[in-house]
């Protein structure tokens, strides 16, 4: 038996593999698809202190290697979410990392204050949200921003914080230090790139909100690229993601240095991703005559 079992900020998770926020719901969608049992962790869909109701549509576009997607981060809001789908994913043997959004600081405070007496193990805190007091520059894109919004949710929070980065900034590193300094737990990475489609038959942007989030195999390398710079500028632990297909991409990413793994597009056209990435990485670590995931995890330097 092969030891595939990962701890996360104290946390420890049977095995490296959980789904990236927003494209798994809260598993309901999935659950007559996947036995969510087999998954180390359930990542929610981001939820924010009240409702958001999104961007207008179209909101998704597919792409070469990919899609793109404008959702808009909608969301029911958190009265919701604890009432409705925190005890769907209690009937689960899974950890529950939870992703919350805000437009303020002040939205993620309340939010995380929220969730403190909720039966979940993490939380993730998406800094990719456009801060509306700052213009709408995201959160995550401002070294400064980053620290304090990391600053004021671990001061509230009862549960380990994962802050989420966003790889649409010149040096990710800096950006993991800032939330590293902040007293992140951990950190998770990457977030979708921003694109652009344009449909050619309608002369006009394939998503109503112009740009979107380019996510899906296309963005894989640059994620690999982000990870194993990030795994050697801070001592937290990563969850690394963008572009995971196949037992052999969540290697990568682990070898590169993330402690655990997300499977997001791949979840669209195969919902049974995330349980051959568990098998096929048990496959490989029983082939190799590895017992312990941990000798892979940062083993390329």
């Amino acid at each position: 038996m092969v030891n595939m079992s990962v701890n996360i900020a104290g946390v420890e998770l049977k095995n490296p593999v959980t789904v990236a926020s927003g494209t798994f719901g809260s598993g309901m969608e999935y659950g007559d698809y996947v036995d969510l049992n087999r998954l180390g962790a359930v990542t929610t869909k981001g939820v924010a202190n009240v409702p958001w109701p999104g961007n207008a549509t179209p909101r998704i576009a597919e792409t070469y290697g990919g899609m793109i997607n404008a959702i808009g981060l909608q969301n029911p809001g958190l009265d919701t979410f604890l009432s409705r789908d925190i005890p769907f994913l209690k009937q689960y043997d899974t950890k529950i990392i939870v992703n919350v959004c805000g437009k303020t600081k002040e939205d993620y405070v309340d939010a995380v204050e929220k969730l403190g007496d909720a039966p979940v193990d993490l939380l993730e805190i998406n800094i990719s949200c456009p801060n509306v007091k700052e213009g709408g520059i995201a959160f995550g894109q401002n070294p400064k921003m980053a620290q304090e919004i990391t600053e004021a949710v671990k001061a509230v929070a009862k549960q380990p914080v994962i802050m989420k980065l966003s790889p649409n900034v010149t040096d990710i590193t800096e950006m993991a230090r800032a939330v590293e300094a902040g007293g992140a737990d951990a950190v998770s990475m990457i977030n979708t790139l921003t694109g652009m489609k344009i449909d050619i038959n309608r002369r006009t942007f394939a998503v109503a909100n112009r740009t979107g989030g380019l996510s899906g195999p296309a963005i894989k390398p640059v994620a690999v690229r982000m990870v194993y710079q990030v795994a050697n500028a801070i001592k937290l632990p990563i969850i690394g993601m963008g572009g995971i297909a196949s037992a052999e991409d969540a290697l990568e990413f682990i070898m590169a240095g993330a402690t655990a793994v997300a499977v997001g597009t791949a979840n669209f056209h195969d919902p049974m991703t995330t349980v051959k990435v568990i098998d096929g990485i048990e496959q490989y670590m029983t082939k190799n005559n590895i017992a312990d995931i941990k000798e892979l995890i940062g083993c390329v330097k």
